[in-house]
């Protein structure tokens, strides 16, 4: 099984995120905080602890939100990216002004206990497939404004990356399908006027549609909301007519499910789940 290598974006790009957040949160100013600390006075050191078993992720990200209010501000992970925890284990270590500290607990605890979920449902469903050659994929069903960290998660958990959005490959779906009137005239009409490199894929719910795609050269072929028996069939038929085609399985992806779908013969099981399902891993912030 191939190991997916979770990379964050440039910080050029996180920091628009991770400014509006901190807006969002701090407002007009901390009144808490800045009634009861001169800026910049008064330092102090921190801890975070693990309060539920799980996989860390989004640390680097929870010490930029610290920096961005100060940059004195010192955040150690303790734990790394990707690293089960138990209840009680500290994860992270921080010393600076107590202001920062106060004012960044909140958006950066809030970041890393969702991302964490994320990787640690993750993990559950890659630890299902780890000895057969499937792949796990997400989608793009994220919350808005999160995408390119929920995808970061669900690398750190295991899975790989699908589109992170519209313009990183063509995904036919039953809806172009219908609105160009068919398979084959959708892929021809989209093949003449896309740049190279960019892969064509179609979902298919059926055999006809399966041999419709492979006669048009696409690139991947979704085999969608199938029976496991007629996903097998359509997966020897596509390797049969032509082995270069990858094969993508989509629709009614359980922890259950997840198995018998990989033992098809399919190279990519696609889910929203890890994000969609997860549920927020519990950490908290210690002042010291």
């Amino acid at each position: 099984m191939k190991i997916s290598t979770p990379v964050l974006p440039p910080f050029l790009i996180l920091d628009q995120l991770l400014q509006s957040w901190l807006i969002e949160d701090i407002g007009r100013g901390d009144r808490t905080t800045q009634s009861l600390l001169s800026e910049n006075t008064t330092e102090g050191q921190a801890k975070w602890i693990a309060k539920a078993s799980g996989v860390i992720a989004g640390l680097p990200i929870a010490a930029r939100v610290f920096q961005l209010l100060n940059q004195k501000v010192s955040f150690v992970a303790v734990a790394s990216e990707g690293q089960q925890c138990e209840p009680g284990e500290v994860i992270a270590q921080m010393q600076g002004s107590l202001d920062a500290l106060l004012m960044g607990e909140r958006v950066a605890l809030n970041l890393v206990m969702r991302l964490s979920g994320i990787a640690t449902l993750t993990r559950k469903y890659t630890a299902e497939i780890a000895d057969l050659p499937a792949q796990l994929v997400d989608t793009r069903k994220t919350t808005p404004g999160l995408r390119i960290l929920e995808k970061y998660a669900t690398a750190v958990g295991g899975a790989i990356n699908h589109r992170m959005g519209l313009d990183d490959a063509v995904m036919i779906k039953d809806n172009h399908i219908a609105a160009a009137g068919g398979i084959a005239e959708a892929i021809n009409r989209i093949r003449s006027q896309i740049p190279y490199p960019l892969t064509i894929e179609v979902e298919t719910e059926n055999l006809d549609q399966v041999k419709e795609a492979l006669q048009h050269k696409a690139d991947i072929i979704m085999l969608d909301n199938m029976s496991l028996d007629l996903m097998r069939e359509a997966v020897q038929m596509i390797r049969d007519l032509d082995n270069r085609v990858k094969i993508e399985a989509s629709g009614n992806v359980t922890l259950q499910t997840l198995r018998l779908i990989a033992q098809t013969g399919v190279d990519y099981i696609s889910s929203s789940a890890p994000i969609t399902h997860s549920k927020w891993l519990d950490l908290s912030m210690k002042i010291q």
